[in-house]
Parts: C-alpha cells; structure tokens; sequence
C-alpha cells in the first residue's frame, strides 16, 4: 500500500430532498460526507490492498479485491433485486431479516473464488430507507463484508426514486410512480454510488440530477446493460437513443452473451395489473431491440419472487436453438426475491388446494417462493444462471446458454427440477465430511445403544403406545 488516492467529496443537503418523510425531523439524519476514489492504471486479474480513511481521522481495516480482467474468459456475477437491510434494534420500519442470509451466503461464494475477480449486481430497492436516512447506514454496514471485496453494482428502482413531482410522468404512468421513494427522489441513491457512465435525468427540484441511471460494461465474455425503469425510456429520449446504441454496437466475437438488468419486469406472472401500462410500453419499444441484437438474457426486480420464463417474445415462446433453425430469444427472470417480502406467495392458499394465487401460464417454466440470489458463470461457450436458495445455500434452478444460441434449463420431461451444483466444491467436501462425522456419531450411538440393551434385557418393560 504505497500508493495514495484523494478523494471528491460530496454531500446533500435535508432542502434536497423531495418530501416527506427524507426532509422530515424523523426521517432527515446528516449523512456526513461522501468521499469518492479512483484507483487507476491497476494491472488485470491482481489482487490490491487498500484501507481508507487518514491520519487525523484514522484508518479502516484493510481489505482487498482482484481487478478486473477484460481480456479473461470467464465471468462471474452474483445477481438480485430487492433485497433491503436488517437493522440490529427494534425499530417502527419493517426490515428486512433475509438480507442477512441473502448477504452471508454470497460471502460464501465470494470466498471460494480464491484469486478470480467476480461483481455483485443489486438491481433497484437497495436499502428500502425510502426517507429514514438512518436504514442507509444500516444498509451499508450490511454490505461492507462482499461490497469491500467485490465491485457493487446498482440500477435503480422505485423505492429510491418516485415521488409525486417527477419530472416523467405521463398520463398512463399517473398511478405508477406514486410516494415509493419517501421523498428521497433519487439523492442519496445519486450520490453513494458512483456507476460507469455519465447518465443523469433533471429533477425539476433543487434536487440533483438524478444520475446511474443507464449504462453498460464488459465483463469478461459477458456484455451488460443496465436501464431505468423510473425515467423516461421511450422512443427519442436519451436512454433509449442510448440502449439502440449500446446493444447494436456490441462486438459478440469478444463478449458472445448479453445481459440486460432493470428493475421493473417486462414480463411477470404476479397479479401486478396497475403497472399493465408500463410493462405495454416496455413490450413495444425495448422488446423489439432486445430481440433484433439478440439478448440473451433479461433479469428484473420488484416482484419479490423468482421465476423463469422461456425464451419468449410477445407472450409467445420460442424454440431453445436444440432444431438449429430457432430464432435467439431473450430468457426474462425476475429475480426480486433479495430479501423484501411485501408479495403473497406463488402456493395454492390453504382453502383453495387446487387454485395457486396467481396461475402460472406455460410461458412460465419455474416460480420460486424462496429467498435468495442468482450466480452467473460464463466461459466463451457458454452461460450458467443458478437460483441460490437461502434456507440451504443450494441451487434450486438453472438455466444454461450456449453461445450457439441453444438454452438449456434444469427441468426434466416432467417439470421436476433437477440441479448440480458444481460452483463451490469445498463446501461440498466440508458438507460430505461433516455428514461422515454425523453418520459416525449415529453409528456410535446405536452400537452404544444396543450395548446398554443387552446390559438391561431382563429389566426391559414395555410402554404404553399411542401409535396404532
């Protein structure tokens, strides 16, 4: 550590804020000052040291990470949406509690890398403090142990944005963007991150612009693009003028697979009628450039579940590549199911056995209802998408993308659901060993436990049994 950065400072203020509660005497604490560094000229794939702070005011611990490597030929991301925080005292704010799992078991994989570089991607609803500038820090805290060694990258969603006078609101969106975003619109969201790109959005307040809003990059074998589902995206607007760049001006013979993230879903199976207009809009105008430049993949947030759909386009599904005449079709998965957990789940209620909450259409080949993130692994031939689940740290569903074009996915003839997991061997030896020691412990039990019965045979007497 010989080298030394400054840093811009940064800060905002409680008059810019948009309304209650974020200019409030409740919601409104100081966030002090937001200190931006930039480490150049670091060489690809080695593993830096740093720690922050200074003399006068001290020094963090030290921590590290592993540059990026553009020229590598794997990629690995860890991807969700929604997640929140858990705060360590009681509080009137509901939390969310699975964000700390969300956050352990991606430490876990981030762990079992060794000297690989990987990111983290958190598409919209970050914190949830939506005004209660307090839930910021908390956030933070909870995210330093991957966010200190992996790159944190951010879209935003509703619950930092909206308000009642944002600037883009037409008449179909009226009841769209309503007060999710506590009055925040978009500040402090602006000013902790600091993502690739220079996209910004006036507020038409003393507020800001609104800035990491849009934006892509190249990860390895994967090119990824990054929209606003809160601002303006239609035809003519400068995100839009932006994505028909972006996306058709890719070079596939270096990255052969796109990924495409926002917050809102163009497509979900969630009962979400009110944002009917919005999702039309996203059909009619993106859809047709994610298919004309041949997206892989489209991963969205908001809807607090996971599910996979086919490729698919207009409703309609499409061939997997598998007859080698199949048009390539995005795969879209929502994948909102970080931590919050304001949606009903995809199970049949108790009184109703044969009726699920909301019916799952053939487009829809796996809805999950448990918590979790995605693992992303790419090779020049080919992608893994894993649905982690949080109770086990196991897969629960898998998608596979070779770079001919063919999509492959975990169900069998069936439905049922059938993954490998091939991503953190060690955990399955310490996993395999710790089974050993157990199986021994039973088998030492029971040898003890016949012994002691051979001892006591002739004092034996039976119980009563409640069984039949």
């Amino acid at each position: 550590m010989e080298e030394v950065v400054e840093t811009e400072v940064r800060r905002y203020e409680r008059e810019d804020m948009c309304g209650a509660p974020a200019n409030g005497s409740v919601g409104w604490r100081d966030p002090g000052w937001v200190h931006d560094g930039v480490m150049r000229n670091l060489k690809k794939g080695i593993r830096y040291y740093y720690k922050v702070g200074s003399d006068s005011g001290g020094w963090s611990d030290t921590h590290s990470f592993i540059s990026r490597d553009g020229d590598s030929g794997e990629t690995i991301a860890f991807l969700f949406g929604d997640m929140g925080t858990s705060t360590p005292y009681n509080t009137f704010l509901r939390t969310q509690e699975e964000s700390k799992s969300t956050i352990k078991w991606i430490l876990r994989d981030i762990e079992s890398l060794g000297e690989k570089p990987a990111f983290i991607s958190h598409i919209g609803d970050l914190s949830y403090a939506r005004g209660y500038s307090w839930l910021w820090d908390t956030f933070f805290t909870q995210i330093e142990p991957v966010a200190s060694k992996v790159p944190y990258h951010v879209c935003i969603g509703n619950h930092e944005y909206d308000w009642p006078s944002q600037p883009w609101k037409p008449d179909w969106a009226q009841r769209i963007y309503g007060t999710d975003g506590g009055g925040e619109c978009g500040v402090p969201y602006s000013l902790k991150f600091k993502m690739p790109g220079n996209s910004s959005f006036l507020t038409g307040a003393r507020a800001p612009a609104t800035q990491n809003l849009y934006y892509s990059f190249n990860a390895g074998v994967v090119h990824f693009l990054y929209i606003s589902t809160e601002t303006d995206f239609l035809p003519r607007s400068d995100q839009y003028n932006f994505i028909k760049h972006d996306l058709e001006n890719i070079d596939k013979r270096k990255t052969p697979f796109i990924v495409v993230q926002g917050h809102r879903p163009m497509y979900t199976t969630s009962n979400n009628v009110k944002e009917g207009p919005l999702r039309e809009r996203m059909l009619e105008h993106l859809e047709p450039l994610f298919v004309k430049n041949k997206v892989n993949l489209a991963l969205w947030g908001h809807v607090h579940r996971y599910e996979r759909f086919c490729p698919m386009k207009n409703f309609t599904c499409g061939g997997t590549g598998l007859e080698g005449k199949d048009e390539t079709l995005p795969v879209h998965v929502v994948i909102g199911m970080g931590g919050q957990d304001w949606q009903p789940i995809w199970e049949p209620r108790p009184d109703h056995p044969n009726d699920p909450i909301y019916p799952q259409p053939a487009r829809s080949l796996y809805r999950g209802g448990e918590f979790g993130y995605t693992r992303l692994v790419a090779t020049k031939k080919k992608l893994t998408l894993t649905y982690v689940g949080n109770h086990d740290g196991e897969p629960h569903d898998m998608v596979e993308f070779h770079a001919s074009g063919k999509v492959f996915d975990s169900s069998d003839n069936d439905g049922s659901t059938n993954v490998q997991a091939t991503f953190s061997w060690y955990t399955e030896v310490v996993s395999f060993l710790a089974l050993g020691a157990f199986v021994g412990y039973v088998i030492g039990f029971i040898s003890r436990a016949k012994k002691a019965s051979t001892d006591s045979r002739a004092g034996w007497t039976a119980v009563k049994s409640d069984e039949p």
